[in-house]
């Protein structure tokens, strides 16, 4: 059967009545703005694969359990359960991050000039990375999806056209579109995006 044209409310009443096909469908359907959002907060592809997995197995579990309720939101939806995933993510990554100085010969503390160097060097890196993302928004969207999909969830050219469903030409144009215009807004907005 052929669920292409089905709405996402009928794709789950279809699968909770036992068509196992229909959630693929579903999946299918959203996966390129579930899994480029994730891919986005989490900056690793085999992370994103994970999160996306975890995701729509709990989608399911939610699903035959009947814990959805459908508002005409489904999407918006299985987002929010990535959504909560990535920050789960994040809190156990947070947990598990401690920092041992009894192993090193050398004190990673006693140079106070280095750590503020380092400190520093962070801190610059940080405010270019955000001032770079806050101008990729002005982008159109398929320069911006280029620019994404290339530097943020680091897709070959040829990954990037076979996603969106372009030729690799057409993406090789949008991304140098997207560079001219991100030299523009930089030299509009009198930006210095240098390092120390």
């Amino acid at each position: 059967m052929c669920y292409q044209n089905y709405s996402d409310y009928e794709l789950v009443n279809e699968f909770l009545g036992g068509k196992q096909s229909a959630i693929e469908v579903l999946i299918k359907r959203h996966k390129r703005k579930v899994y480029t959002y994730i891919v986005i907060n989490v900056k690793d592809r085999e992370l994103a694969e994970d999160i996306f997995q975890d995701t729509f197995i709990k989608v399911i579990n939610s699903l035959t359990s009947g814990r959805y309720k459908d508002e005409g939101k489904f999407l918006s939806w299985v987002m929010r359960i990535a959504h909560n995933l990535v920050i789960d993510h994040f809190r156990k990554a947070k947990q598990l991050q401690t920092v041992s100085n009894d192993a090193s010969e050398i004190d990673l503390f006693s140079s106070s000039q280095l750590l503020e160097r380092n400190i520093e060097q962070e801190i610059i890196s940080e405010q270019i990375v955000k001032e770079v993302r806050s101008l990729i928004e002005f982008l159109p969207e398929d320069q911006k999806e280029v620019v994404v999909l290339r530097h943020y969830v680091g897709l070959s050219f040829k990954e990037i056209a076979d996603h969106t469903g372009v030729s690799i030409n057409t993406a090789l144009g949008r991304m140098r579109y997207a560079l001219i215009n991100l030299r523009k807004l930089i030299e509009e907005k009198n930006l210095v995006l240098t390092d120390i």
